[in-house]
């Protein structure tokens, strides 16, 4: 079956950055359905070829894709309509130009998938969709629709409800696809390989051997020139609700029966539902917020703006698997480095035969999710001619020695997938409800007289000091290693 992809907002960097590189790079890879089309729909009055040789020039230069001799054959599937989001009579005339298309585009007349992608502002989402259920762009009576809808899906939990009433009113859920792109790495996939299909580590993920969980997604950058933005949302609303929380799902998810994505759905969304609530002193004692000096400096920012740039999170799932261990979440702008990582830190050995009087590194395992997208296993070994002196050695797999070539782009992975009908890795709707009930009693309490301190950090550093402190306090250290892998 052909596949139509319709990208709204298709003027934009995401379009430029991510979207069209992914597909040039399928379409390479012979890896795209039969008769793939792509339609940009924005403002911008471009025709086809304007748009084709912005995209162009945008590609290479951008996304760091070689534009070769085969982008003329994939850009002649590349089309663009001037569309305005708010306006009815242009879904009408989309929905004439996609029906006059697919009926010429390979002589058959057959259905053909319709793969709707929001790339707008968060603002109009509402708009697009309904007007897309207004001009009837989502029955299904002659190929499959689906609609692809970025973060941030909502600001709250009551916003994102009325986003899913609005989508639901039009789509049906087996159609939305909510796109997280950090579910699309493929360290990320891995972690599912890694717990699912290797028998070795099943027995120890878990209370009786995990000593707790690290989840880091450090950014070396400022907001830069999203300050407008940033300011309104902050770190818990920009990172923890979605990023952090799909990998402590991962992370955290017994074993669905079979690999197909309402049954991987179901088991993370158990996960949420088993994270202990906060209440009262948790607040204080379980959260840590930060902001990077220089922040009330940078361009639309109020002087005064308590908004942080940091936070660092202890959940505790209560379930059989996971009781009593904890799960550490941080992330902060203007930190020392750009990294994301997973760190599962096992408990020392009941009884330590060796040298007994030294501190010794209990065993951990590091998923690094970016940049050098990798597993490492750290554990003790002796040092050759010292007696029963040990150290700390690693056992690392590296995708870049592994395997020729970098990793896809997320947006391949995530693409092929939706336009296949495959939701493993996207959002359902139950779980974006459930994660905005977790963050947001604390937004709540931290605009509360009752907020934990904002800490001033110093740019390039791993946070506030106050953090380590914090973490001491609890007889552990976070792992700080620019990157583990490189």
């Amino acid at each position: 079956m052909s596949c139509t992809f319709v990208i709204f907002g298709a003027s934009g960097d995401l379009t430029r950055r991510k979207l069209i590189p992914a597909l040039y790079r399928l379409y390479q890879q012979k890896r795209l359905p039969e008769n793939t089309r792509v339609v940009g729909c924005s403002r911008t009055p471009y025709d086809d070829q304007a748009w084709r040789d912005y995209l162009a020039e945008s590609v290479e230069k951008l996304a760091g894709t070689p534009v070769g001799d085969d982008w003329a054959d994939f850009a002649a599937s590349v089309h663009y309509l001037p569309f305005d989001i708010k306006t009815i009579d242009d879904y009408q005339k989309l929905s004439d130009q996609l029906d006059e298309w697919e009926r010429s585009g390979d002589g058959s007349g057959q259905p053909s998938t319709r793969v709707y992608y929001l790339s707008t502002s968060p603002t109009l989402y509402k708009t697009a969709v309904a007007n897309l259920g207004k001009a009837g762009l989502a029955e299904e009576a002659n190929g499959q629709r689906r609609i692809v809808i970025e973060k941030p899906f909502g600001t709250d939990l009551q916003s994102s409800r009325e986003l899913n009433d609005v989508v639901h009113s039009v789509f049906d859920e087996k159609q939305v696809y909510r796109i997280d792109h950090y579910l699309g790495k493929e360290t990320v996939q891995n972690l599912l390989v890694l717990r699912f299909a290797n028998s070795i580590f099943e027995p120890v993920w878990n209370r009786n051997y995990v000593d707790h969980v690290q989840i880091t997604v450090a950014e070396e950058v400022t907001i830069g020139r999203r300050g407008g933005y940033y300011d309104r949302a902050g770190v818990l609303r920009d990172m923890f609700q979605n990023h952090l929380l799909q990998l402590l799902m991962i992370t955290a998810m017994e074993a669905p029966a079979k690999y197909e994505a309402e049954l991987v759905r179901d088991e993370k969304v158990k996960v949420l539902q088993a994270v202990r609530p906060m209440i009262g002193a948790d607040f204080a004692q379980d959260t840590l917020r930060g902001q990077y000096d220089g922040y009330l400096q940078e361009e639309d920012v109020p002087s005064d703006s308590q908004t942080a740039t940091f936070a660092a999170l202890k959940l505790q799932i209560d379930n059989w698997r996971w009781q009593g261990v904890p799960f550490y979440l941080r992330s902060g702008k203007a930190m020392s480095c750009r990294t994301t990582q997973l760190v599962v830190q096992f408990r020392k050995p009941p009884h330590m035969l060796f040298n007994p009087g030294q501190q010794h590194e209990a065993n951990r395992l590091v998923i690094q999710i970016q940049p050098a997208e990798g597993i490492q296993l750290q554990f003790q070994t002796k040092v050759p001619d010292a007696e029963m002196r040990m150290r700390m050695t690693d056992l690392d797999f590296r995708f870049d020695r592994e395997y020729s070539g970098s990793p896809p782009n997320s947006y391949q992975r995530l693409l092929l997938d939706a336009a296949a009908g495959d939701a493993s890795l996207f959002a359902r709707s139950d779980e974006v409800e459930l994660a905005w009930g977790i963050i947001d009693p604390i937004l709540e309490a931290w605009e509360s007289p009752a907020a934990p301190p904002l800490d001033i950090y110093p740019a390039q550093q791993w946070g506030p000091l106050s953090c380590n402190e914090w973490l001491q306090r609890q007889g552990r250290e976070w792992f700080d290693v620019c990157p583990v892998l490189h």
